[in-house]
């Protein structure tokens, strides 16, 4: 009985072993998730961690569902998705600050505008300001790119910019801050937004915060909140993180992991 019961647990340790720890959601995230997980995964021999984006309303709606251990969001949960974990699961959702980011807004590399408000990026955004000479640009169309409605970059930027009113119906909706920052690039009168890793090969603009001077979403910027458009990037588990989960969290909490959320392009939080 007891050379069975040791055969069985050598026939079941490699598959508990290989059991992968499952992370789904923000778009933002991904770049960063993918980089925490190759590095943890190099370090322990044996874990797994699957990494896939999608988007945060995605990662939670599959948080939910039970078919990802981790969801990833560039945004709050909302009270709505809060309550259907507790009728669900009859816990809480467990919410966990991993990383800090600025909403960074993009123009082309070729345009000669520096800084934007709050105000005139609500206004360009609702579709009231359309050409750039009204922002201090050239006598030229603006053309809108957003992010589609399952993205908490989406959400954060309808919240906080438009204060929950609609983009204007001329907005280019793009599946991924990549192909935002992509069609910036190649459109001289373009402006988007999205993570500030994204920012490459497009120009950053300053956005004027409270005290009316501009910044840029730069560590200094965003860990003092001078950035108006700087925002916390969280992880959610379905209650108190255990086990592999929890292992994997942890090294993305740790001072290792907080140096690969600079490395990419984001700011810690420790």
């Amino acid at each position: 009985m007891k050379r069975t019961l040791i055969a069985l647990v050598a026939a079941i340790a490699p598959a508990l072993a290989s059991a992968a720890v499952t992370v789904k959601g923000s778009d933002t995230m991904v770049i960063l998730a993918q980089r925490w997980a190759e590095s943890y995964m190099k370090q322990n021999a044996g874990k797994r961690v699957q990494v896939t984006g999608g988007g945060s309303g995605v990662g939670i709606a599959a948080l939910i569902n039970g078919t990802t251990d981790i969801a990833n969001a560039s945004r709050d949960m909302k009270s709505a998705e809060k309550a259907k974990v507790r009728e669900r699961y009859n816990v809480l959702p467990t919410e966990i600050a991993v990383a800090k980011d600025g909403v960074a807004v993009y123009v082309n590399a070729g345009n000669p505008v520096e800084q934007l408000t709050i105000e005139q990026l609500e206004k360009i955004y609702a579709g009231d300001v359309t050409n750039w000479k009204d922002v201090g640009g050239s006598d030229a169309p603006i053309v809108l790119y957003s992010r589609e409605n399952s993205s908490g970059t989406y959400v954060f930027f309808k919240e906080n910019v438009l204060k929950g009113a609609d983009f204007a119906s001329s907005a280019q909706t793009l599946p991924g801050t990549a192909a935002v920052v992509n069609a910036v690039s190649k459109e001289k009168n373009g402006i988007g937004y999205g993570g500030a890793a994204y920012a490459k090969g497009v120009k950053e603009v300053k956005v004027v915060g409270a005290d009316g001077k501009g910044y840029a979403p730069d560590a200094d910027s965003v860990a003092t909140g001078k950035y108006p458009l700087a925002r916390p990037l969280f992880m959610y588990t379905r209650a108190k993180p255990a086990g592999e989960v929890k292992a994997f969290i942890d090294y993305c909490l740790s001072p290792e992991g907080q140096k690969i959320v600079t490395q990419v392009g984001y700011f810690p939080v420790k």
